[in-house]
């Protein structure tokens, strides 16, 4: 589990459309809950680098990510209009510039609105600085690109056919690093000339402050010169690859593998600093008395000195498996022990779990939130903040867990089965199977179990029901599809699964085989609101009136999702990177 401090975490973004699932409360009223979505998390795998322009920072990564900021505290997520990696970006003359994969540009003047421009290359561009009235972009195969405006480019030749990495301006010089120690200057972005760096490992990031050039590499490597020309190894400390580099305030900050962050007054004296993340940071960059550092999945952390750090989003690529509602919280969980709250689905707070374990699914009962995951983990919390570990007696995965009749009831691989009064004492009670068992609901005095036999190729699906959680009764689903996940609401159970499956019943016992429209696997379902909401694969969302009709909505995300709760008035649905969804 990576130990990060979190403070007033949200993103939002502005797009429209439909996606969720898990289980949730019923009842209630509310226009357009389950009908229409909103992003609340974009869920990226990294961001790649950083600026600073126009009074905000802006943040660009994977999965088309654009984030922006007026404190680098507050971060707001923002449409590209691509669906190409995006690695590298910059400020000038009152223009961002983003560049990324399959020669991918785009401009903006503000951060928010972004226009995509025509670069005249399918190669990837990397790295992308300002200086001298010009814009110039790096990237593979020795491109380099440059414009004055951000909006006409023009190819121009490096002399090297190395992947370069980065480029920046300084003193009257750009200079671009890349692969095998490759350092190219030029005083107008036109004429370039080699020059000996005197290392073969690849060159990722440059920066110019306080009258000198850093370049930083794999294998720590950091070099410095005065003129761009001659270039001097220096004692970085560390062996861990480093990324980015930047200059403010009087220091020079880069970043890398592991969270690693160094510090240097001139670029000789290194020392590093603790980050609070062992995610990647991949870029760096100084404005108003703040650095920000950027990286892997998503994590931003800032600091006024270079010295002391905060992170101030999620970062993580993690998946969320889970969602429940309670106490006027919302908790999610999901993989290396991630759980993050929310009162009202929008601002998310990352809590410390006290385990690396993944964890599947949470559920709420007497007062209770309870968590369960791989390696038999089960965690308990009053409040969804403070957590306890749990003695499970088991080492199975546990995927599932519900609350009903006075008892928690576990579910897991192997046909395993646990039940609790209170969330703390836990036994294990026979099922009489040795299917995983993926999801558990309870209704009507009904618990019901689902899940699928352990070979995938095996082509059956299983659902257990119980009174009591203690004695179960295999029930006849007439489908060999896996089933995933089950809810109860409006005098129906409903469950969900693969190629589209949807099941409903009334009894738990009898149970008909519904039309989804989708082929996609179903992962999740809940209930609320006088509506079903199921989710899955390819940010799948269904809803429906009755468990019987179904209509696909409006998905603004095509990452799988793999929960979905309802509560206050809200479905919330989680899925992979990190991805949180809100409806309405």
């Amino acid at each position: 589990m990576k130990m990060l401090r979190f403070y007033e975490v949200g993103f939002l973004v502005a797009c429209d459309g439909g996606t969720g699932g898990g289980s949730g409360g019923g009842g209630g009223s509310g226009r357009g809950v389950g009908t229409t979505w909103t992003l609340r998390i974009p869920g990226f795998g990294a961001l790649n680098s950083v600026t600073y322009g126009n009074g905000r920072f802006v943040a660009v990564g994977w999965n088309d990510a654009i984030l922006t900021s007026p404190d680098g505290v507050d971060w707001t997520a923002r449409a590209s209009g691509t669906d190409n990696p995006l690695n590298g970006v910059a400020y000038g003359n009152g223009t961002f510039v983003a560049v990324g994969e399959g020669g991918t540009i785009l401009t903006s003047p503000d951060g928010v609105d972004w226009t995509a421009r025509a670069s005249g290359t399918s190669n990837n561009l990397i790295g992308v600085a300002y200086g001298n009235g010009l814009f110039v972009a790096v990237g593979d195969g020795g491109t380099i690109l440059t414009s004055p405006d951000g909006v006409n480019w023009t190819a121009q030749t490096s002399g090297t056919s190395r992947w370069l990495w980065g480029v920046a301006y300084g003193n009257g010089l750009f200079v671009a690093v890349g692969d095998g120690g490759t350092i190219l200057t030029s005083p107008d972005g036109v004429n370039w000339t080699a020059r000996i760096s005197g290392t073969d490992n690849p060159l990722n990031g440059v920066a110019y402050g306080n009258g000198t050039f850093v370049a930083v590499g794999y294998g720590g490597t950091i070099l410095t010169s005065p003129d761009g020309v001659d270039w001097k190894a220096r004692a970085s400390g560390t062996s861990n690859n480093l990324i980015g580099v930047a200059y403010g305030n009087g220091l020079f900050v880069a970043v890398g593998w592991y969270g690693t962050i160094l510090t240097s007054p001139d670029g000789v004296n290194w020392t590093q600093q603790t980050s609070l993340t062992s995610d990647i940071l991949s870029g760096a960059a100084y404005a108003n008395g703040l650095f920000v550092a950027v990286g892997y999945g998503g994590t931003i952390l800032t600091s006024p000195d270079g010295v002391d750090w905060t992170a101030r989003a999620l970062g993580m690529s993690v998946w969320l498996r889970g969602v429940a509602y309670g106490n006027n919280t919302f908790v999610a969980v999901g993989d290396g022990g991630t759980i993050l709250t929310s009162p009202d689905g929008v601002d998310w707070t990352a809590r410390a779990s006290g385990t690396d374990n993944p964890l599947n699914g949470v559920a709420y009962g007497n007062g209770l939130f309870v968590a369960v995951g791989d390696g038999g983990t089960i965690l308990t919390s009053p409040d969804g903040v403070d957590w306890t570990a749990r003695i499970s007696g088991t080492d199975n995965p546990l995927n599932g867990v519900a609350y009903g009749n006075g008892t928690f009831v576990a579910v897991g691989y192997v046909g395993t089965i646990l039940t609790s009064p209170d969330g703390v004492d836990w036994k294990a009670r026979a099922s009489g199977t040795s299917n995983n068992l993926i999801g558990v609901a309870y209704g009507n005095g009904l618990f019901v179990a689902v899940g699928s036999h352990p070979d995938p190729l095996s082509f059956a699906s299983v659902i257990l029901t119980s009174p009591d959680g203690v004695t179960w009764t295999a029930q006849t689903s007439g489908t060999t599809d896996e089933l995933s996940g089950v809810t109860y609401g409006n005098g129906l159970f409903v469950a969900v699964g693969r190629g589209g499956t949807i099941l409903t019943s009334s009894d738990g016992v009898t149970w008909t085989a519904e039309t989804s429209g989708t082929g996609n696997r179903l992962n999740g379902v809940a209930y609320g609101n006088n509506t079903f909401v199921a989710v899955g694969y390819d940010g799948t969302i269904l809803t429906s009136p009755d468990g019987v009709n179904w209509t696909e909505r409006t998905s603004p995300t095509s990452k799988p999702l793999y929960g979905v709760a309802y509560g206050n008035g809200l479905f919330v649905a989680v899925g992979d990177d990190g991805a949180i969804l809100t409806s309405p």
